[in-house]
C-alpha cells in the first residue's frame, strides 16, 4: 500500500475492521474520582472490605431480643438512642431495647427490629402493637451478605456512570485508572463555507458539519477537541494540516475527499506522510469516506462534505472505534431493529436509513422511515433518532425486517 491508493471502494464491515486494526489502544492515567465519570476503566476494582461491613440495620425502629418477645414480652424499657456513624450500643437485658436509626450498626446482643410504627411509646417504654409478632433477623441487612472484602467490583473495560461511581468508593482509593481520552482537531474544508454570524452571501452556506462532529463527540465524552475550518487551498491545507498533525492525536475531516477538481484533501494528506488505509465504501450516504493513519501513527479520519453523509460516517465508524481504543468492554450484539414499514433499494450499496423509533405500549419498538431528500438535506435528521443500516443487495426490506440500527 502506498501513500496515495489504499483499498478502494471496500465493504462497511471490512472498513470498521480496518479502522479498528490501525486504532491501538489508549495510554492508561490515573484521575482523582471526582474527574472519573464518563470515562472507561481500566483497572480492576476490588472490595476494600466486607459489604456492609457490619450487621446494618435498615429501618428506624428499636432494636432487641427475639426470645424476648418469643416467651411472652411485650413491654421494654428504651435504655438509649443509637444513630448512623454511632458505635453499637448493648441492650444488655431482655427486657430492654435501643431506639436506632437506618444504617446504624446493630447492638451485638440484639437480633431482631421492630419498626417504630409498629409500637407505641410512653416516655421510656414501648409496648408492641396488639397481634404483632416480629420475626427474627428482620431489618437487618448481614454484614458481608453483598461481598467479601477482595472480592472483584468492577472488572476493566466498563464506563465509569453513576452506578459504578458509587461502587468505586467501595474500593477504597481517591483516584482511579482510565483510558485517555485523545486530543482531536475537527476540520471542515470549503471555500464555500462561512462561519455563523458572519455575512453570508447567496452562493456559500454556513459551516455546519464541524459543530454537529463536535457535538456527537461531545456527547460520546471527548471533549479534547478543537475546531477550524480551512479553504480549497493546497498550500493553505498543507500547512495547518501539517500543523494539526503535530499537535493532535485524531484529525476528524469534512470535505474534499472525492474526485472534484477542489478536493485536495487526500493529495495533501499523502504530501504530509498519511498513509491510506482505504478510500471509498459500498455504502450511502459517505461513499467517498476516507481513512489512513498519520507519520506518529495518528487516525485520520476524512469525511464527505455533505451533511447527512458526514454524521452519518461519524457516528458508524469515527466514534465506535474510538470508543474501542479506550479499551471498553466487547459490546453485546448490535441492537436491532424492525422496520415499521416495507422499503426498496435498488443500488448494490449498503443503506443508512435515518429512522424515528416508535415504542408501543406492548414494550415493542419499529423503526419509522424517514429518508432525506439528498445527502446535503441536514435538516431532515432532526427529530429522528438514528439510522438503521441496510446491507448491500437486499433491495427489498419487508415491513418487520431487524435492522441493525446507530443512534446519533
Amino acid at each position: 500500500m502506498n501513500s496515495e491508493t489504499g483499498r478502494q471502494r471496500i465493504d462497511v464491515d471490512e472498513a470498521e475492521a480496518l479502522i479498528r486494526a490501525h486504532l491501538p489502544p489508549r495510554p492508561i492515567t490515573r484521575v482523582p474520582l471526582e474527574h472519573a465519570t464518563g470515562e472507561i476503566l481500566r483497572e480492576a476494582v476490588v472490595a476494600e472490605r466486607d459489604q456492609p461491613p457490619f450487621d446494618r440495620v435498615t429501618m428506624d425502629g428499636f432494636a432487641l431480643r427475639h426470645r424476648a418477645i418469643a416467651s411472652g414480652r411485650r413491654r421494654f424499657t428504651v435504655i438509649g438512642t443509637q444513630a448512623a456513624g454511632d458505635p453499637a450500643m448493648p441492650v444488655g437485658a431482655d427486657e430492654a431495647c435501643v431506639w436506632i436509626m437506618t444504617g446504624a450498626a446493630l447492638p451485638a446482643d440484639a437480633d431482631t427490629i421492630v419498626p417504630v410504627e409498629r409500637t407505641r411509646r410512653d416516655g421510656e417504654t414501648i409496648t408492641l402493637e396488639a397481634g404483632y409478632v416480629p420475626v427474627a433477623g428482620q431489618f437487618i441487612h448481614r454484614a458481608g451478605s453483598d461481598h467479601r472484602a477482595g472480592s472483584p467490583l468492577l472488572a476493566p473495560g466498563v464506563r465509569l456512570g453513576p452506578p459504578e461511581m458509587a461502587v468505586l468508593t467501595i474500593g477504597g482509593h481517591p483516584d482511579v485508572a482510565v483510558a485517555s481520552r485523545p486530543s482531536i482537531a475537527v476540520v471542515s474544508t470549503g471555500d464555500e463555507l462561512v462561519e455563523v454570524g458572519e455575512p453570508v452571501t447567496t452562493f456559500r452556506i454556513r459551516s455546519s458539519n464541524d459543530r454537529a462532529v463536535v457535538a456527537a463527540l461531545a456527547g460520546a465524552g471527548f471533549t479534547r477537541v478543537a475546531r477550524q475550518r480551512l479553504p480549497d487551498d493546497p498550500v493553505v491545507l498543507q500547512r495547518e494540516l501539517g500543523s494539526l498533525l503535530a499537535q493532535h492525536e485524531v484529525l476528524v475531516l469534512s470535505g474534499g475527499v472525492s474526485l472534484g477538481e477542489f478536493d485536495h484533501v487526500p493529495r495533501t494528506l499523502a504530501a504530509l506522510g498519511v498513509q491510506v488505509v482505504f478510500h471509498k465504501v459500498r455504502q450511502r450516504p459517505g461513499m467517498p469516506f476516507w481513512f489512513g493513519t498519520g507519520p506518529a501513527g495518528q487516525p485520520v479520519f476524512a469525511l464527505p462534505g455533505n451533511p447527512v453523509s458526514t454524521l452519518v460516517c461519524l457516528t458508524r465508524y469515527v466514534i465506535p472505534s474510538l470508543t474501542a481504543s479506550l479499551g471498553t468492554a466487547p459490546r453485546a450484539q448490535a441492537t436491532r431493529v424492525p422496520l415499521a414499514e416495507a422499503v426498496t433499494f435498488e443500488p448494490d450499496l449498503c443503506w443508512f436509513l435515518p429512522v424515528v423509533l416508535h415504542h408501543g405500549d406492548d414494550g415493542s419498538v419499529r423503526a419509522e422511515p424517514r429518508p432525506t431528500n439528498t445527502s446535503g438535506d441536514f435538516v431532515a435528521l432532526a427529530g429522528t433518532d438514528g439510522f438503521v443500516e441496510l446491507p448491500r443487495g437486499g433491495k427489498a426490506f419487508a415491513a418487520g425486517y431487524p435492522a441493525r440500527f446507530w443512534r446519533w
